[in-house]
């Protein structure tokens, strides 16, 4: 089982070369066991980041949201109160960004491993990281 990370999963939904071979090599034995997971916080990172005119997607956002959303191969992990306590008692060394701590959270509370090209994520010891 794998968790994407919001980048991630923008250049996996897109199509987008960016992806190292390792990455997708992970991406696809996720396909063939079941689903890839992204984690719900994905969606207001992507919205966000769409409003404050860092992210051009190619669609309007609620299309593209809204096509992303349905992939049978994609779940969509809700934010629960058990991952958000956890995110929120992630030690010092998680970065600040709350919605990494949540997507590292997610992943955690899966026992599943992120697919992130954030180096600071990868560096965590608590993090079964690829890419």
């Amino acid at each position: 089982m794998i968790v994407l990370d919001t980048h991630v999963l923008v250049w996996w939904v897109s199509g987008a070369a960016k992806l190292t071979g390792r990455a997708r090599r992970a991406i696809d034995g996720a396909l063939r066991r079941g689903q890839v997971i992204a984690s719900a916080i994905s969606i207001f990172e992507i919205a966000t980041a769409v409003r404050r005119g860092r992210l051009e997607l190619g669609l309007p956002l609620d299309q593209w949201l809204a096509d992303m959303v349905v992939l049978p191969e994609l779940h969509i992990e809700p934010l629960s109160a058990a991952i958000a306590q956890a995110a929120g008692q992630l030690g010092d060394p998680f970065p600040g960004d709350p919605a990494d701590r949540l997507i590292a959270a997610t992943a955690l509370s899966l026992k599943a491993k992120v697919v992130t090209a954030d180096e600071r994520l990868r560096r965590l010891p608590a993090i079964a990281a690829v890419w």
